[in-house]
């Protein structure tokens, strides 16, 4: 409607007054008013002096005429500028209420973003948010890997038909990324596209930024169009949309990595990626009751690099370390997945066993012995460990005594001539251990 009347007010040449809408509206209808009045007064002598000389006057009526002309002229004006100001003031109040909605909808979803612990629930709250804001246009997910080589794609919803997002991409083969900048990819108009993107579908490409470091990408593509992106007024908006998204996500992503990094290092040992010896506590109470209720047995298997020390003396704390962490990934391969294998301390590891008996953790101890023993090899210097074995009910009647009974077979070992696997035993006079490996 402003549009419209634009070119007709324009052709009034109305003088540009200063001051407010209102201000120049009391102007125009009050010189309206004025002109009604002198009107009024042209009609009023005329007839006055009608009477005195009739038939002489006629140019006072055709001046009154004139004066009604441009009266109703500007009440036409006055009218037609109100009316382009009343919609221009509920255009103002429907942008103006459509920014408040989307600014509710994108506090709720930062709010709803904090509740988040995993980037599936973050995608969620995404995917809602993002179908009410930018109504006909789907999107792809992207979350930067723990080892940040590449983007996996973590969800998508209402994509055009022929546009498939690849399940993975490279940050470097990515514009968007790289320039750390929305980017069009527009086959069809012959833009610049990444060569990770497929088909003649134009997408908006949103990098994820937070803490100066790539979190992700959200990928926007209209849904009903199967080749074009959107106009030019559209894209504009739907940049501004997506880019509000894509901020309040990207947040969401790097808290969501942050909480997981404090989690892993307040469990696991930073030298060897195993469990700590908290974690090693708690696990193993919870596992001793699951044991005590069930019935099943529950085996403990302590670890012990031999002359440790002397290694790192001869070969340096480099080597030393080095050698902890191929004795670590050694252990865990040897064992199940629904083991726990933990740093006890020092070069010390155990390993929980759940519902293993004692003659299985036995068995399974000498396969770490001699996997142990292979290390020798991949780090060129000697390497070998003592081990001891223990189990609930088998040798240990109270859970309390599992690590007790699995130390002292260690120890045994140790004093035996090392690398080599002692079991405990329990017996009715007391604790007692049996040799199973001799010494190779």
């Amino acid at each position: 409607m402003v549009d419209e009347q634009a070119p007709f007010l324009r052709r009034l040449r109305l003088p540009e007054w200063r001051g407010t809408t209102r201000q120049r509206l009391g102007l125009m209808y009050n010189g309206a008013i004025a002109l009604q009045l002198l009107s009024i007064a042209l009609v009023a002598v005329h007839e006055m002096l009608d009477r005195w000389q009739p038939g002489g006057n006629d140019m006072l009526l055709v001046m009154a005429l004139g004066l009604q002309v441009a009266v109703a002229t500007s009440l036409l004006g006055f009218r037609t500028i109100l009316i382009t100001h009343h919609n221009h003031e509920q255009h103002m109040r429907a942008d103006s209420e459509a920014a408040r909605r989307r600014t509710a909808e994108l506090f709720a979803m930062t709010d709803m973003l904090q509740a988040a612990e995993t980037n599936e629930e973050a995608g969620a709250v995404l995917m809602v948010t993002a179908r009410r804001l930018l109504g006909g246009h789907g999107a792809a997910l992207y979350v930067l890997n723990n080892s940040r080589d590449r983007l996996d794609l973590a969800r998508q919803w209402d994509l055009p038909d022929g546009y498939v997002a690849p399940d993975s991409l490279a940050p470097s083969h990515c514009w968007a990324l790289k320039r750390g900048k929305a980017h069009v990819n527009a086959p069809v108009e012959g833009g610049l596209c990444c060569s990770h993107h497929g088909g003649d579908n134009a997408v908006l490409e949103i990098p994820m930024m937070a803490g100066g470091q790539v979190q992700g990408l959200l990928v926007l593509a209209r849904s009903d169009a199967p080749v074009a992106l959107a106009g030019g007024e559209e894209l504009a908006n739907l940049r501004h949309l997506g880019t509000a998204l894509a901020d309040s996500m990207s947040l969401a992503l790097s808290n969501i990595a942050l909480r997981d990094r404090l989690r892993t290092q307040s469990l696991r040992d930073s030298l060897t990626g195993l469990y700590n010896r908290r974690y090693m506590e708690d696990t193993l109470e919870r596992l001793i009751a699951l044991s005590q209720r069930s019935g099943n047995p529950t085996a403990v298997i302590m670890i012990d690099l031999d002359n440790f020390k002397e290694l790192n003396d001869s070969y340096g704390h480099a080597k030393g370390d080095a050698v902890l962490r191929d004795v670590a990934a050694q252990i865990v391969g040897a064992l199940r997945p629904t083991d726990v294998v933990c740093r006890y301390g020092g070069e010390e590891i155990i390993a929980i066993l759940p519902d293993c008996a004692l003659a299985d953790a036995v068995a399974k101890a000498e396969q770490i012995r001699l996997r142990v023993l292979g290390v020798t090899d991949i780090q060129g210097c000697p390497v070998s460990a003592s081990l001891g074995v223990a189990a609930m009910p088998e040798t240990s009647v109270r859970g309390e005594e599992l690590i007790p009974d699995a130390d002292a077979s260690l120890y045994l070992a140790k004093a035996s001539g090392k690398n080599c696997v002692f079991a405990a035993e329990r017996v009715t006079s007391g604790l007692t251990v049996a040799r199973v490996t001799d010494k190779t």
